[in-house]
């Protein structure tokens, strides 16, 4: 931890045009700061706040750095070591191209892909595509070959090309569906998933190694535009994404003679042009856009927040827009295209937006629908595999025991699932599906990331063919839980600002009747076993079946939450919805009055 008195007069620094704060480790952080960085912008941020005195913003932003979370280094954009720049997009890079060259011997030919979003904050000098051209620039200094996209492309694009190309690794410039204040800067493996351990460790203690810019060169946006070393995979991959995409469509006549409608919304993001391309691909006639969204946007201006799980709170112009035109249904990719939310039209009762995990069922059911069309030998079932993170909805597990299909749970994250599906592939196996809760699917193989534009058109064939049997997605979600029982789910979370409360909460959990005793009962209900991934302690048994509420605690890789996943599983034809609905709510309104105490520990309650 840094100290300094506050108020002390502050003195001239020497060279960088700034002042003294008074503390000799703040004021080497700057000195570094001042003298490595060269975006103007980023450089005059920090020096106000040394000129204006404030010393709590320059630590916080100059004496940690980033760490990898579930979704890469994510944080906002602005000048700091723990921000998204110039400067921290330049150490990354560098901190990457080492360990690299340590991994693959022939790294120098095999080279990296960098995409980017549409992502940009004016007061910083940072977008999304000038940092993907950073990336670029110091992998190209040290004659590295690069892939880097021309224009704004879905983060699935990166892992694609990746396998496609035969790169070392990918880099995706992009914060997903965060705050526009928000950048972010993920990793690819050679495999196409997203780094994890160890490799995300090795990589930053790589950075640690060489946080001073190598050279001019590696602000030298001009060098990709000059440097034969750089090439342009947009046209390529593009067209071998689409071209593939067509093994997911399997009723073409029905689509090209579709009469529904669908809506389709980019958040203000990346989603246009390629769902469209999607649709085409698949013979349906183009979705109809929602017009104030269509277009890149960084300031995101037409919604509160550029996230689709929000719901019906961030689809308003979307539900317009399908009211005006007669569309039964709207599907919504978020700013870079990895997710999807999707909503229908009731007949006579408004909309039904769908949660992560009834969506997941639909999917699920509808791929091992087609599946078994084309496989009508039981026996080759055996190699096929779904697969979800812990914290979403138990469907799938469900799906696989009556099906005799596999099952596999991972830890929250995609970048689990993608690891995982490698594995499987490797020992033959056949992932045709994977999802996680916070609306990302993957359908088929087509790469080991979720996918928004695939999973847009997927769900417009299968409202194409349910609408051909006279059914709705929710009526046939509905006939899904009839046969595998109804799952019943919640998502809450409660915002906590500091981290010291949320390890004395868990720590508490963790000796809730006594050392290292888990709780034994929630809302008067017995708990049957507990799992916690993080101390290894695992009470359940394989044979135990999920009927009944499931219950997941767990922090956010990128956000300042505690996120609670409840869900009941019941018994195919035991009980009515709106029963297990209401135990439920029951349950995690005790839940997380009994372990997280809002009220003592100053939390704000959500729910999703």
């Amino acid at each position: 931890m840094l100290q300094c008195q506050l108020g002390r007069p502050l003195s001239a620094m020497g060279d960088h045009g700034a002042t003294s704060t008074g503390d000799p480790q703040l004021d080497e952080a700057v000195r570094r700061w001042l003298s490595w960085d060269k975006n103007r912008w980023t450089r005059a941020q920090v020096e106000s706040m040394v000129a204006t005195g404030r010393l709590n913003d320059l630590r916080t932003r100059l004496c940690s750095r980033m760490s990898f979370g579930t979704a890469g280094l994510r944080a906002p954009m602005g000048a700091g070591f723990n921000r998204i720049n110039d400067l921290t997009v330049i150490q990354s890079t560098q901190g990457l191209h080492s360990y690299l060259c340590r991994c693959f011997a022939d790294f120098s030919s095999r080279g990296v892909v960098v995409g980017f979003d549409t992502r940009g904050q004016e007061d910083s000098g940072c977008s999304s595509q000038r940092l993907a051209t950073l990336t670029a620039a110091v992998m190209l200094s040290r004659d590295v070959p690069v892939h880097l996209f021309s224009t704004f492309v879905p983060t699935p694009f990166v892992p694609y090309a990746v396998k496609k190309l035969g790169a070392a690794a990918g880099v995706m410039i992009t914060a997903s569906h965060n705050p526009k204040e928000d950048n972010g800067y993920k990793v690819y493996w050679c495999n196409g998933a997203q780094i994890s351990s160890p490799h995300d460790q090795e990589i930053l203690q790589s950075i640690e190694e060489q946080l001073e810019p190598w050279s001019a060169s590696c602000w030298e946006e001009e060098l990709v535009e000059s440097c034969s070393l750089r090439t342009d995979p947009l046209t390529q991959i593009n067209s071998c994404y689409m071209d593939e995409l067509t093994s997911l469509c399997f009723h073409r006549d029905l689509n090209s003679s579709c009469p529904l409608k669908f809506v389709h919304s980019s958040f203000h993001g990346v989603g246009h042009v390629f769902v469209q391309q999607a649709f085409y691909a698949f013979g349906f006639a183009p979705p109809i856009p929602v017009p104030e969204q269509k277009d890149p946007d960084p300031n995101f201006s037409s919604v509160r927040c550029p996230n689709p799980e929000e719901g019906e709170s961030v689809l308003e112009l979307s539900l317009l827009l399908a009211e005006r035109e007669n569309a039964r249904i709207i599907l919504a990719t978020d700013p870079d295209a990895d997710r999807l939310a999707v909503a229908e039209k009731s007949d006579g009762c408004g909309w039904k937006v769908f949660t992560g995990n009834e969506l997941a069922a639909l999917l699920g059911w509808w791929m091992f629908f087609n599946w078994k069309e084309a496989h009508p030998d039981p026996a080759d079932t055996q190699k096929v595999y779904m697969l979800a993170t812990t914290v979403s909805s138990k469907i799938l597990q469900t799906f696989a025991r009556i099906e005799g299909f596999h099952f596999e749970e991972t830890l929250p994250g995609f970048k689990w699932i993608g690891n995982r599906i490698h594995k499987l592939s490797e020992m033959g196996n056949n992932v045709i599906f994977a999802f996680e809760e916070s609306i990302g699917f993957l359908c088929g193989g087509l790469v080991p990331e979720k996918d928004g534009v695939s999973s847009a058109v997927v769900v417009a064939e299968m409202a194409a063919y349910l609408h051909n049997k006279n059914l709705s997605l929710n009526q046939q979600l509905l006939n899904i839980y009839q046969t595998y029982g109804h799952h019943v789910s919640q998502t809450s979370y409660v915002v906590c600002d500091d981290p010291p409360t949320i390890q004395t909460i868990f720590c508490r959990i963790r000796n809730f009747d006594g050392k290292a005793s888990y709780p034994k009962t929630c809302g008067g209900v017995r708990i049957v076993h507990v799992r916690d991934v993080t101390t290894g302690y695992d009470s359940s048994r394989p044979d135990r079946r999920s009927n009944g509420v499931v219950a997941t605690l767990r922090t956010s890789g990128t956000e300042p939450k505690i996120k609670c996943y409840t869900e009941y599983c019941a018994a195919p034809g035991t009980s009515e919805a709106s029963c297990l609905e209401a135990e439920l709510r029951r349950i995690t309104a005790a839940l997380l009055d009994e372990f997280l105490e809002p009220e003592r520990n100053n939390l704000i309650r959500r729910c999703v």
